[in-house]
């Protein structure tokens, strides 16, 4: 039989309720002929309170008990819905990672998959089973014991096994209806897109928009694997909801199909530090040691004999990161400093910026995409700090404040309202 992955998020089976409505929509699926595997969450909110109880039971926990506990919460969601679909009259039954099994690394909290046999799967649908509820976000170490996957590990357990077992396609239920030109609750033009390309997916989710979670979409592009994005809240047929698909099912593409925002970041600047080989290692080596997430970097022209205090060459770099990472991006400076590693009169550091972004694969073939940009930005009196290129993305940093007139001004300026 043909095969379907479908994936529900925490919202989609919050309660019962919800268990039931999720289910009646995989009822839908197993009439139209399909074996089913539904990869679910946790209940919405249950996983924190998972959280809370370790954390509240044991400050320097064992990262192995708190997978342990921490997983469980999809253990329960998968019974219950095998449990609905039963009393609905459908063959299911529930997996849990070890069950199935979903072999990952030892990294708990944040393991990789290696691999998911299809054996024990299989043998079940043969046998006339036609729905596996396997728990989302676990897995099991080469040691034996539970492991869970980090953040977004729901929607990367749905497209690892629409890889594995070859489906026809892999739905994410979520609370929105799909993936939109921009978050239609910044611009009120915001319009779904019908399809959109894996790699404008990807730099979406990577500049902010939190449809889908990176990882997944890397695995989905790697594979090949067909994404569709739906509500759960709403009923569907086979046109609903965005395909997230490799470029040559898009006929046309425009040139940029969205605009994705950033509101928590920051931007340091290190001043007059030397230009020289190898400072910029200097720089982002201690930075990634500290675990952070460098994002856009600039670095000025370099003047000869700045004055008398710095004979030769020196410059100024700037960086932005993620704002919860500044005091350790300004810790590593400092002890870069004090070891000698590197030499800077100042570091300043800005939090009160946002990072605007416009994607589109249309880029590689049409020029102008970055004059259009800032001529939008400008109209509006906005002020560019920074700025990043790509292939298919330009993204600026700007003053926080402005951050959603510049996204209503860019939407406009690339008529993305428009089919």
């Amino acid at each position: 039989m043909p095969l379907l992955v479908m994936k529900f998020g925490g919202t989609s089976v919050a309660d019962l309720a919800r268990i039931e409505n999720a289910a009646l929509k995989v009822q839908k699926e197993v009439e139209r002929g399909y074996d089913v595997i539904v990869i679910v969450s946790a209940m919405s909110g249950k996983t924190n309170e998972l959280v809370g109880w370790v954390e509240g039971t044991s400050k320097l926990y064992d990262a192995r008990e708190y997978d342990a506990v921490v997983a469980s919460g999809e253990n329960v969601t998968a019974g219950l819905m095998a449990l609905r679909l039963q009393e609905m009259g459908i063959p299911a039954r529930s997996w849990q990672g070890w069950q199935v099994p979903i072999n990952t690394t030892a990294a708990h909290s944040a393991a990789r998959f290696v691999s998911i046999p299809r054996d024990n799967l299989d043998a079940k649908f043969r046998e006339g089973f036609k729905v596996a509820v396997v728990a989302g976000f676990q897995g099991i170490s080469p040691e034996g014991r539970v492991t869970t996957l980090g953040r977004g590990g729901s929607d990367t357990t749905a497209v690892a096994f629409a890889a594995a077992f070859g489906a026809e396609r892999c739905d994410i239920y979520t609370d929105v209806d799909g993936v939109y030109t921009t978050d239609p609750r910044v611009s009120d033009k915001a319009r779904k897109l019908n399809k959109i390309a894996f790699e404008e997916m990807l730099e979406l989710a990577s500049l902010g928009a939190k449809v889908l979670q990176t990882r997944s979409v890397e695995l989905a592009m790697r594979y090949k694997v067909r994404l569709r994005v739906l509500s759960s809240f709403e009923d569907t047929d086979e046109n609903s909801g965005t395909l997230v698909c490799d470029e040559e099912e898009i006929m046309e593409s425009k040139v940029v199909s969205g605009v994705a925002f950033s509101r928590e970041e920051a931007k340091i600047t290190l001043f007059t530090i030397e230009d020289r080989p190898g400072v910029a290692q200097a720089i982002f080596g201690p930075l990634a040691e500290a675990g952070v997430n460098v994002d856009m970097i600039v670095q000025n022209i370099s003047e000869k004999d700045y004055d008398d205090s710095h004979p030769g060459a020196v410059t100024d770099m700037t960086f932005s990161c993620p704002i919860n990472q500044v005091e350790r991006a300004k810790k590593a400076m400092e002890d870069a400093r004090a070891s000698g590693l590197i030499k800077y009169d100042e570091l300043i550091i800005d939090t009160d910026v946002a990072k605007v972004s416009v994607v589109g694969i249309g880029m590689r073939s049409h020029a102008g995409v970055a004059a259009r940009m800032f001529k939008a930005l400008a109209n509006e009196g906005v002020n560019i700090k920074v700025i990043s290129t790509s292939e298919i993305k330009i993204s600026v940093l700007i003053d926080r404040k402005y951050m959603e007139l510049a996204v209503q001004a860019l939407h406009d300026a690339f008529e993305l309202d428009k089919a």
